[in-house]
């Protein structure tokens, strides 16, 4: 995303007011006052803010307490994990080569996390999960420990599970599956196919659509979302990331939800209104709030 880009006009308003399940503040412009107002300008009024390291979950769970139209999740991505282990410039902070903490290292990160989840204004654990894409073999093992450290975690302090889940569907499942998935369990940006919203379906989890489900090759995704469970459906920008048609390339942000919310109506055949406060009832069940 060129840092020049122009952002995006306002979208009209939603007259459904609709939280973004999953947004990254501490990486957009502006402070968080004006993210918060130019959001709540359009119907946008609840965000979920998501940690995705100590300093960002840190970040996250302080932000929260300072706002009540934020709400925190904490964890370290799955490209953290094997950063903090081997030093691995894959990793999440792309600060690049450095060397790794060993085990020890991602004990001490991961207690940190259990702490954090441990506070009021911190509704999720999460994003956490699999990443094959930038991660390659040597950090598999890393990345499933903290996968299943982070379930844990979520389960004993009764919070949702927040999952990022790229080219790893079916390691995800079975993870899931044989840790047990907490009550409430997240996938953010989801990714899968129809076939996969099935069985996501049939285990209860929430699947969380952001803004390439209006990308022009994302017919799968919209296949998806077609037979996706009404009660089990989020939405959210992944901002500054993900920008949804025809603001591709251009920075996203909260305020932009109603783009995304426009285009899912479309594709589930629902009046605006109606997707508008499903999604806000499920956002509100999903992290508890």
């Amino acid at each position: 995303m060129p840092s020049n880009a122009e952002a995006p006009p306002l979208p009209d308003p939603l007259r459904v007011p609709v939280a973004d399940s999953h947004t990254h503040l501490d990486m957009q412009s502006g402070t968080v006052e004006e993210g918060l107002a130019k959001a709540a300008s359009v119907g946008v009024t609840t965000v979920v803010q998501v940690g995705c390291d100590l300093k960002g979950s840190r970040w996250a769970a302080e932000t929260a307490a300072a706002y009540d139209a934020v709400h925190a999740t904490v964890a370290l991505h799955p490209n953290e994990a094997p950063r903090i282990v081997h030093g691995d410039p894959g990793g999440w902070s792309r600060q690049g080569a450095r060397q790794g903490g060993g085990a020890g290292a991602l004990d001490e990160a991961l207690a940190e996390i259990d702490r954090l989840a441990a506070l009021p204004q911190v509704k999720g654990v999460g994003e956490t999960g699999l990443d094959h894409f930038r991660t390659g073999p040597e950090g598999v093992e890393a990345q499933e420990r903290s996968f299943r450290a982070h379930i844990e975690i979520a389960k004993r302090h009764g919070k949702a599970l927040v999952i990022h889940d790229r080219d790893a569907h079916a390691d995800v499942l079975r993870i899931l599956k044989e840790e047990g998935a907490p009550e409430r369990t997240v996938f953010h940006c989801y990714s899968g196919d129809a076939e996969m919203a099935a069985v996501c379906a049939r285990a209860g989890y929430y699947m969380s659509f952001a803004g390439n489900m209006t990308f022009k090759n994302a017919q799968p995704l919209r296949d998806a979302l077609a037979v996706a469970p009404l009660e089990l459906v989020l939405v959210e920008t992944d901002a500054p990331f993900l920008t949804p048609v025809p603001y591709r390339g251009r920075p996203n942000a909260p305020y932009l939800i109603p783009v995304t919310v426009r285009a899912m109506a479309a594709v589930r055949g629902l009046d605006e209104d109606a997707l508008a406060t499903a999604l806000s009832t499920n956002t509100a069940r999903a992290f508890d709030y």
